[in-house]
């Protein structure tokens, strides 16, 4: 008697089991709007609906399987990281998958938010200190190869200073 109606399947999305520490891949419905006006001048909207995968760390899963459930996850995406909440049984969600699953010993993995700012800081020190360099000399290229000269015409360079005033003197 008490039949939902839903365009999601509920159990089998009940089934998954996500948890903290799966790296999941998330197939999410995006519907783009673009308005403009058409060849009789009256304003015309046009839908159009595209897929877009977006993966990373489940940080925290709440409300278990319940229908207000939620999940947390987390990518970096250009060197940013990005965090987004997805209900668990939204319409808008095409497919969840489950790429990877690790051990974790917290329900909540919101350290991770430190820990990532922390090593960004760390490899920002990092390329502080190697990008200094006092050498700024340019490499020129190479002239092209000149004739070969004949061994009259060439002599060795004289080395030393004594050298170079005795040649001046001769």
């Amino acid at each position: 008697m008490n039949a939902v109606i839903s365009p999601v399947k509920v159990s089998e999305r009940a089934k998954l089991g996500i948890r903290a520490g799966d790296t999941v891949r998330v197939d999410q419905k995006i519907i783009e709007i673009k308005k403009g006006k058409g060849a009789d001048k009256k304003e015309k909207t046009i839908k159009t609906a595209r897929t877009q995968a977006f993966e990373g760390l489940v940080l925290s899963v709440k409300h278990g399987t319940e229908a207000g459930a939620t999940f947390t996850v987390r990518a970096t995406l250009s060197g940013v990281g990005v965090e987004k909440i997805f209900p668990l049984y939204s319409p808008a969600i095409e497919s969840i998958t489950i790429v990877r699953r690790s051990k974790v010993r917290r329900a909540k993995l919101y350290f991770i938010r430190e820990k990532a700012a922390k090593e960004v800081r760390r490899q920002l020190r990092n390329m502080r200190t190697m990008n200094v360099s006092t050498d700024e000399t340019e490499i020129e290229p190479t002239p092209p190869e000149a004739p070969a000269e004949t061994p009259a015409e060439s002599a060795p360079e004289p080395e030393t200073e004594s050298e170079k005033k005795e040649e001046v003197a001769a």
